[in-house]
């Protein structure tokens, strides 16, 4: 019975965050192209960027890390969750009829929502796993939470369909509205979480341990004032291990900005596609299948996959993802993060013309290795940071949406070439920084010591 309680809590928690992803990612791939289009309407608000919207996102939820441990302290996952979605709905609904005061304040009040969100999950699945469960359970919400990029983005392809030049009022509207309502319905599925095992066991072992005169030991799902948990997430965050762990926080963060951003907008830019416009769905359908099959593989079926350890997990993702950048440096055009390119001028390009069937397997790529990392992060900080999980996903997602912010605000000035030398770089010294975490993790485990933890 208890075992059910806490697989039906990943699956609802999971189905949640298909639905409201699959309205936000699917937004934010194609909010740069969509808001493009409309300044170039009748009557339009000049000053609102796509680009410039994302990167207030990921900068208030930088900062907004620092305070979500509290808050998850003081009301719990499970009202957090919910709190955070409901900000996700508003910044959606904003794009409906875009104005550069309610787009731009949808972008701040959205990222705190995601902090809010973000901190409660990593909270939640940790206090629903076990040490032999974890990697398990990660990869079914990975799976879950995924699949959004393959039902919003197969949405997003039919419904641009004759887009060529720009994105229709009309169009745009129907789009948002449709994503505001997915939201919602992902909203409603989080009601339906139900009171952990774990707390209910703590709370009983903590009885006994009171009656016997011994000091309870303090668990992740309990509840800590805001000061307490914030002093042990300033506390957490300058330890050696969650340092080096930062490095790979940092390069999921770019390369969130790459694939979420700044890849489908390069697709859509490039007009030497076929409706162009139309295959920015299509790329991110396969973003989408990559992360689907990192989470299946790496998670659901991990006691194959992961009998060696994380670290070969990740250095695979790093692979994928070094043969995914130099496709893209080789077929698509330099400038088109940051323009509609009609012919090729200045460019390493191979293919002639760009060829489409390479852009959807460099998407795929691209989800895949996303998955490799972000699978075994999961993995790693719930395994490691048992006792004080709300702290360490918050430190994951603050180090995480402060790379991503600064890619945002990067990308308005880098050309593609430059995007990608960055990817590079960052996925070698996050790769390190995660193998040396691992290998002292499991030195750890070996000669029989506890978990890390502040």
């Amino acid at each position: 019975m208890a075992a059910s309680v806490e697989m039906w809590n990943i699956l609802v928690m999971g189905f949640a965050f298909m639905f409201i992803f699959t309205a936000f990612q699917t937004t934010s791939m194609i909010e740069p192209t969509v808001l493009q289009s409309y300044k170039n309407s009748t009557n339009p608000d000049k000053r609102i960027n796509g680009y410039t919207s994302l990167g207030i996102i990921y900068s208030v939820f930088t900062i907004s890390n620092w305070l979500a441990p509290s808050f998850i302290g003081v009301f719990g996952p499970r009202v957090s969750m919910i709190v955070g979605g409901i900000c996700y709905a508003l910044f959606i609904s904003s794009l409906i009829e875009p104005r550069t005061w309610s787009v731009y304040s949808g972008s701040v009040v959205i990222g705190y929502g995601a902090s809010v969100i973000w901190t409660g999950q990593g909270n939640f699945l940790t206090i629903n796993s076990t040490p032999e469960t974890i990697s398990r359970n990660s990869g079914i919400f990975w799976a879950l939470l995924q699949s959004s990029l393959l039902f919003g983005n197969m949405y997003v392809y039919f419904k641009f369909k004759g887009q060529e030049e720009t994105i229709s009022n009309p169009t745009r509207r129907n789009v948002y509205t449709v994503f505001t309502t997915i939201c919602g319905l992902g909203i409603c599925l989080l009601f339906l979480l139900r009171k952990p095992r774990d707390m209910v066991i703590q709370l009983n072992e903590g009885e006994k341990e009171l009656s016997q005169n011994i000091r309870p030991r303090r668990k992740s799902s309990e509840k800590r004032t805001a000061l307490e948990s914030l002093k042990i997430a300033v506390k957490m965050f300058f330890t050696k291990d969650m340092l080096l762990l930062s490095l790979c926080f940092a390069y999921t963060g770019i390369e969130l900005t790459f694939f979420s951003g700044v890849y489908g907008t390069c697709v859509g830019n490039t007009s030497l596609f076929s409706d162009a416009k139309r295959q920015i769905g299509l790329v991110g359908m396969l973003i989408g299948c990559g992360e689907i099959s990192g989470g299946l593989m790496f998670g659901i079926f991990g006691k194959r996959t992961n009998k060696f350890g994380r670290e070969p997990i990740v250095f695979l993702g790093m692979i994928c993802h070094w043969i995914c950048f130099l496709l893209i440096f080789l077929n698509l055009p330099d400038m088109s993060p940051l323009q509609a390119v009609s012919r090729v001028k200045e460019t390493y390009i191979i293919f002639h013309p760009p060829s489409l069937p390479v852009a959807v397997v460099c998407a795929f790529l691209l989800g895949f290795g996303d998955s490799s990392f972000n699978t075994q992060i999961y993995s790693i900080l719930g395994s490691l940071y048992e006792e004080d999980s709300a702290p360490a996903f918050a430190l994951f997602k603050f180090v995480q949406s402060l790379t991503a912010a600064i890619a945002f605000f990067y990308s308005l000035q880098l050309s593609l070439r430059w995007q990608l030398l960055i990817l590079v770089i960052s996925s070698l010294f996050g790769t390190l920084g995660f193998f040396l975490v691992e290998w002292k993790a499991r030195r750890i485990v070996s000669e029989g010591y506890a978990p890390i933890s502040s």
